[in-house]
C-alpha cells in the first residue's frame, strides 16, 4: 500500500476523518471544490458532494471555514484522537 493511503502506519480507510456536505444547506458555490487540492469534492448538479473522502488530509478542516452556508461538517477532533489512539494500540 502506498504512503498516500496510510497515516502514521494506519490504513487511511480506517480513519473516519472526512467532510460531510448537508445537501439541504449547500448553495453550490463551489468554494470547497475550488479550495481542496486533494480532489475530495466534486460538483454535481450545482451542488458539492464528497467524491473521494479518504483523500482528505487527516485533521484538516480548512474547507469548513470557507463554506458560506455552513453545509460542511467533520467529526470532532476528540473522536479523531480517540480513534487514532485505538488504532495505534492494536
Amino acid at each position: 500500500m502506498s504512503d498516500e493511503f496510510n497515516y502514521s502506519g494506519i490504513n487511511r480507510e480506517n480513519i473516519p476523518w472526512y467532510p460531510t456536505v448537508d445537501e439541504s444547506l449547500c448553495s453550490g458555490c463551489g468554494e470547497c471544490f475550488a479550495f481542496c487540492t486533494h480532489n475530495v469534492y466534486q460538483m454535481d448538479a450545482n451542488q458539492s458532494i464528497v467524491q473521494e473522502p479518504y483523500n482528505c488530509v487527516v485533521g484538516c478542516s480548512n474547507c469548513l471555514k470557507l463554506c458560506p452556508t455552513d453545509a460542511i461538517s467533520f467529526p470532532t477532533k476528540e473522536l479523531l484522537l480517540t480513534v487514532l489512539d485505538e488504532l495505534k494500540n492494536k
